[in-house]
């Protein structure tokens, strides 16, 4: 059954639970939304984007290549902080051993911090990959994040092996065009018996990942390497921006805080700054 929501306006997000009316034999409508554990969105200064509802963790592909961008691994790493989401970071393409080397670099300081980074390359090794992510979906409603180009849709095509199909099929009821890019769809993952494992959260490939709507205050506490820092600045309402005795600050100058860290804390503070 295809289910619309009344108006053109739809709140429901991808996950969330709804009660649905029957409309005819094959459609239905959103009658209303029951209460979310969480929802993931992303914003700006104009408007918001809903990703997914009753997430449960985030997965988060990268690759040798493309290279991935930091900026938008470190947004969704604080959106995950804020939601108390455990998050997990896929390091897809490790059979292209130079360009591996230099990322599996770039992804040491996110190690440092407790995310796991587990390593697979989806086409080389489908098995493998296979192996190393089910016990990690198993029991789980998973939210599958990743730029362009890191190899998501294939890793979701060899979890979910009628995915394609199915988005065929969603795409031909709702007369959308390309159903690759547009929008968040919810599958099952199955064992070969038919039992269900789980849900994947498949999101379009993102080039963007505003996080207006977070207030300076979950910014900072979204940091895991500045928690025991918190409280200890000289003024009670510190910014962690300039202003003198920064135990934050203190502690960066001093190498415990990476500079690439500490340069996202700062801009997201600004940009939540400018929208509140």
């Amino acid at each position: 059954m295809v289910c619309f929501t009344r108006g053109k306006k739809s709140e429901a997000a991808c996950g969330d639970r709804v009660i649905v009316e029957t409309a005819s034999a094959d459609q239905g409508v959103i009658a209303s939304i029951l209460e979310r554990t969480n929802l993931v969105y992303r914003s700006d200064e104009w408007r918001r984007k809903m990703l997914a509802a009753n997430v449960g963790q985030m997965m988060i592909v990268l690759a040798a290549e493309p290279s991935f961008s930091e900026d938008l691994l470190g947004r969704a790493l604080v959106t995950a902080e804020v939601l108390e989401l455990p998050a997990v970071i896929v390091f897809n393409k490790t059979d292209l051993t130079a360009l591996a080397t230099v990322a599996r670099e770039r992804l040491r300081l996110y190690e440092g911090l407790g995310y796991p980074v587990v390593p697979v390359s989806v086409r080389g090794a489908p098995e493998a990959t296979s192996a190393a992510l089910l016990p990690l979906l198993h029991g789980q409603t998973t939210l599958l994040l990743g730029q362009s180009g890191m190899g998501k849709s294939t890793l979701l095509n060899l979890l979910v092996p009628d995915a394609d199909a199915a988005t065929r099929e969603i795409s031909q009821a709702l007369q959308s065009g390309k159903h690759t890019t547009t929008f968040t769809r919810q599958y099952e993952l199955r064992d070969a018996a038919g039992a269900k494992l789980g849900a994947l959260i498949d999101t379009p490939g993102f080039q963007e990942f505003g996080l207006a709507h977070f207030t300076p205050g979950q910014i900072e506490r979204a940091f895991p390497e500045m928690g025991e820092l918190l409280g200890h600045c000289r003024f009670y309402n510190c910014t962690h921006l300039a202003e003198p005795g920064c135990a934050v600050r203190t502690a960066a100058q001093q190498g415990a805080i990476n500079p690439r860290r500490l340069e996202l804390f700062e801009r997201l503070t600004r940009e939540c700054g400018t929208n509140k």
